[in-house]
């Protein structure tokens, strides 16, 4: 069966370049999973783009499964995009690797629409803590394997602050995503404050 991560990385490359720079991070007992970075320039100015690389060497296991299947099951990778130039936001590779390695570790299956928490700011000054999963397929088109293996999904990450995230708990993903749309927030701004939530 054909090794997943490079082809993993040739469509990473396809859709956002080549990565100027990239770090690797290892948990005890889990694979490694790298964080590659990407410049990019829009018409509103440079973006930096992260994404995880090695979250989808391995399917995602239902928690609740007595076996988890090594073949079939969802895969994914995370994608990050922010302003360039406005906060330490390099600082986010950690943080970022904790959250690919999270299948893993916790044996959580990330999927659009959850809440991704890692305990402290993405980088430093940063207001928040935990990102939305979004909807895939607008930056990355979904890798498709081999059968039986699932495609690999890129999932855009929304960074939250804390108060947006008690929020989503409450009223649910889409209706915070509607919230952000209502006010014109510029999610990729690292340096933003919450969307007024009253």
């Amino acid at each position: 069966m054909a090794d997943v991560l490079p082809l993993v990385e040739a469509r990473l490359r396809s859709a956002l370049g080549d990565p100027d720079a990239r770090a690797a991070v290892t948990f005890l007992g889990t694979d490694r999973v790298e964080v590659l970075r990407f410049r990019d320039s829009d018409a509103e100015g440079a973006l930096v783009r992260y994404a995880t690389l090695g979250m989808s060497a391995q399917p995602m296991a239902d928690p609740t499964a007595v076996v988890a299947d090594p073949v079939k099951g969802p895969r994914a990778e995370l994608v990050l995009s922010v302003r360039a130039g406005l906060a330490d936001t390099d600082k986010v590779l950690r943080p970022l690797a904790v959250l690919g390695a999270s299948p893993q570790v916790e044996g959580v299956v990330v999927a659009p629409g959850a809440s991704l928490d890692v305990g402290e700011a993405l980088w430093p000054g940063a207001l928040f803590t935990s990102v939305l999963v979004a909807e895939p397929g607008g930056l990355v088109a979904d890798l498709e394997l081999d059968e039986p293996l699932d495609p690999v999904r890129f999932l855009p990450l929304l960074p939250m602050t804390p108060n947006e995230a008690a929020w989503k708990r409450v009223h649910g993903a889409q209706a915070l995503q509607e919230r952000w749309l209502t006010h014109g927030t510029d999610l990729r701004d690292p340096s933003r404050t919450s969307v007024p939530l009253e």
